[in-house]
Formats: structure tokens, sequence, C-alpha cells
């Protein structure tokens, strides 16, 4: 089973992140680790490079980047109350 933070075209994941100021930000990758590595770094996405530290807390995977991107649209249109709940339903 390959593990679920290497880079892999056929495994894209969604991803959410709990900013230094404790917004939320979701984005999509096909490399979970990198990407939360670079976002941390300062060179990731413009809203977390100034909300930073950025926590990983909550993930999905999916065997392509169209459900991934799909199931990315959803959760941005979710409220920060319903991000919540699905964060922690998945602890």
């Amino acid at each position: 089973m390959p593990n679920s933070n290497s880079k892999n075209n056929d495994q894209w994941f969604i991803y959410i992140l709990k900013c230094g100021d404790g917004s939320l930000y979701t984005g999509s990758t096909n490399d979970l680790e990198a990407r939360v590595k670079k976002h941390n770094s300062g060179s990731g996405a413009k809203y977390t490079r100034s909300h930073l530290p950025v926590i990983l807390v909550y993930s999905e995977k999916f065997s392509n980047r169209s459900l991934a991107s799909k199931r990315e649209a959803e959760i941005k249109k979710l409220s920060r109350k319903e991000k919540l709940s699905l964060i922690k339903s998945k602890q």
C-alpha cells in the first residue's frame, strides 16, 4: 500500500489547514506532506503566507484530480461551523 504522504499522480488529496490566526484554508494536492511544508515555508498559497504557521487538521484521499477538485469545491462552500464539524468527525 502506498504511503499517503508520497507523491503519486493517481492519488489526490483535499486538505484543510488551521492557520496561525485560527482561520481555515482548504486545498488539494497530489503530495500532501510536501504541500503542507510548502505552505509553512511561506511559498504556498498567498492566503496562508500571511496566516502562518499552518497545521494539517483534515484530509481525504481520492483516486484522481477531478474527484478531489469536486470535493474541494464542496468543502469551500461549507460554513466555518460545518467545516469544524467535518474536522471533528474524522478525529
